[in-house]
Parts: structure tokens; sequence; C-alpha cells
């Protein structure tokens, strides 16, 4: 991987952990030479995320809206910030044009980013890793709902296996670079 999307709170979260995560994401990726697109914003897990990058010498692109940048929510350490008009056009520039998705705890924006990633991996367009950091089990719900989904016939197996999880950042990493787009016939 040359390049992820990572996906995250505007918040910090209730607890300390989430922005340790965060910010051992970041570095990790900074030394690994992996360039990290990410929303733009300087608040909440975002801001800790570009931080940590930016802490260890790495290399980082924001992906911001007029709206949210128009309330001075941009990270002013991250030089290269590209102004879009809208979530839509965020979210495909974030995901389209990188080597694997990383979502961190985060909250509706985080998901909707996740699970188009999701979506358009199951459709094909998407040909790369898409990874959930569960730190501290936050996503253990949501991973029970998508094999519920599983069970009752909503989701294929092998889409369920699009979404992969990890409690670490290095476990995540490591399965997400061990990877393979594997083409099924049947993806609905």
């Amino acid at each position: 991987m040359q390049s992820v999307a990572v996906f995250c709170g505007a918040n910090k979260g209730a607890q300390p952990w989430f922005a340790e995560a965060a910010a051992e994401l970041g570095g990790m990726l900074a030394e690994r030479n992996i360039r990290v697109l990410f929303g733009g914003g300087s608040v909440g897990l975002m801001g800790v995320l570009a931080d940590a990058v930016l802490a260890h010498g790495g290399s980082i692109t924001g992906v911001i809206t007029e709206q949210l940048n128009g309330l001075e929510l941009g990270h002013p350490g991250v030089h290269d910030m590209i102004v879009v008009e809208s979530m839509a056009e965020r979210r495909t520039l974030l995901i389209k044009g990188t080597d694997g998705v990383i979502t961190l705890p985060g909250g509706y924006g985080s998901m909707d980013e996740h699970f188009e990633a999701l979506t358009l991996a199951q459709l094909h367009q998407y040909r790369k890793p898409v990874g959930l950091l569960n730190v501290q089990g936050y996503y253990n719900p949501m991973l029970q709902m998508l094999d519920h989904m599983v069970e009752y016939g909503f989701l294929k197996a092998q889409n369920r296996e699009l979404c992969i999880d990890a409690s670490s950042v290095p476990e995540l990493l490591d399965k997400m670079t061990a990877y393979e787009y594997k083409a099924v016939q049947k993806w609905l």
C-alpha cells in the first residue's frame, strides 16, 4: 500500500484510547511511507491523526468541503488541501485515489464513508482493502449486525469478508497488506 484514506470522527470520543489509536495509526503510516488522505479537519480524531502523520514526517492530503473549510475547521499544518463542494465529492476523492481505506471510530460521517467503500468493493468498483480499526470493541455491535445480515440473507458471506477488522493498528495494517482481491461471480 502506497496510500490510504482514513475516515474518523470529528470528535475525540469519550475515552482517551480513541485518540491514542489515531495517533498510533498516523505515526505508523508515516513510518511505513504510506501517504494519508483524510477529511482535512483539525478537530477530533482527524486532527490527532494529521498531527501524528506530520510529527513523523509523513505525507498527508486533506479533502475538505467548502462549508467546513469556511468554518475554519481545515487543518492549518496540512499544506496539501483539496477543497470540494460536497460530501459526496469528498468521499469519492478519498476512496478512489487510494490503495486502501481505514475507518477509525466515528459517527455518521465515518459510517457513511466506510459503507460507501464497502459498497464499491461489493460492486467490484474498488478492489482494495477496506479496514476497520475496532478500538476497544467500539465496532463490535456493527460487526455483529453484518453477521446478522449474512444470517438473514441480506449480505453474502463473501461480501461480509470485504470488511477487514482488527483491534490493533499493526494487525490491521498486516491484514490489509496481505489482502488479495478476489473476483466473484455472484456479488449481490
